[in-house]
């Protein structure tokens, strides 16, 4: 059983204040614990008023190290780069905002390979992982499709795989890396934030399913240690 708390909210506006001092919350902890703090945080549009309300936190923003849970395998100049929309937002508050493809990766499994590469120098657990979840059920970039197995069994110590979507998302029709479901739950902190009525009765099916479920989401939560916390508006 999937152990879930949820947290609703009037609106997106109510749902940002809390998350961005939620994560704010995170990332002071970690800071008094260890003096350093790694957050996985996503892509997509949900998050960005989040983040710009969290950027404006008082926060020893040089100590943090912050990198996508997933990446579209383009460049950083691309608008569908995760990695640059989060530099946007954190570069200039001083946070570190770290890539992890390499643009001269000859195919989509090596980029998975470099990225593990890349991440394997990181202190690792990530003090948060948040995730989103799209319609079609996926979470970072784990995808129903030929690579979804990867994603899902990929040992513990491999942090990021290539992956490719099948089908492809109109909306980022490209290859990706994901981080793994083992390195998801590796996590102090896993969070889902969310928004609409489809999203949210998708992920209470999910959960309901755990490991059975057809759902990405579903299979990556089922075997969740820890408790998620899952921040939803309409």
């Amino acid at each position: 059983m999937i152990e879930a708390e949820w947290w609703d909210y009037e609106d997106p506006a109510e749902l940002a204040e809390a998350v961005a001092g939620d994560v704010g919350f995170i990332i002071e902890s970690a800071l008094d614990a260890r003096g350093q703090c790694l957050l996985a945080l996503p892509g997509g549009q949900t998050p960005l008023p989040i983040y710009e309300k969290l950027a404006k936190a008082k926060i020893d923003w040089k100590r943090v190290t912050i990198i996508p849970t997933d990446e579209r395998i383009v460049a950083m100049t691309d608008p569908l780069s995760n990695a640059a929309a989060l530099a946007r937002v954190f570069l200039p508050k001083g946070a570190r905002v770290v890539p992890v493809i390499s643009e001269k990766a000859p195919d989509y499994r090596s980029a998975g390979m470099a990225a593990d590469a890349r991440l394997q120098d990181f202190p690792w657990p990530p003090d948060l992982v948040w995730l989103g979840v799209g319609t079609d059920g996926h979470t970072a970039s784990i995808f129903a499709g030929p690579d979804l197995d990867d994603a899902l069994g990929a040992p513990k110590a491999r942090r990021a795989v290539g992956v490719m979507p099948d089908p492809l998302p109109p909306e980022a029709p490209v290859a990706r890396v994901t981080l793994t479901k083992a390195a998801i739950l590796s996590a102090r902190t896993v969070m889902l934030v969310l928004t609409g009525k489809e999203k949210k009765k998708l992920l209470e099916r999910a959960l309901k399913e755990g490991a059975s479920s057809s759902l990405p989401i579903g299979r990556v939560l089922a075997d969740a240690e820890q408790a998620i916390d899952i921040h939803w508006s309409e």
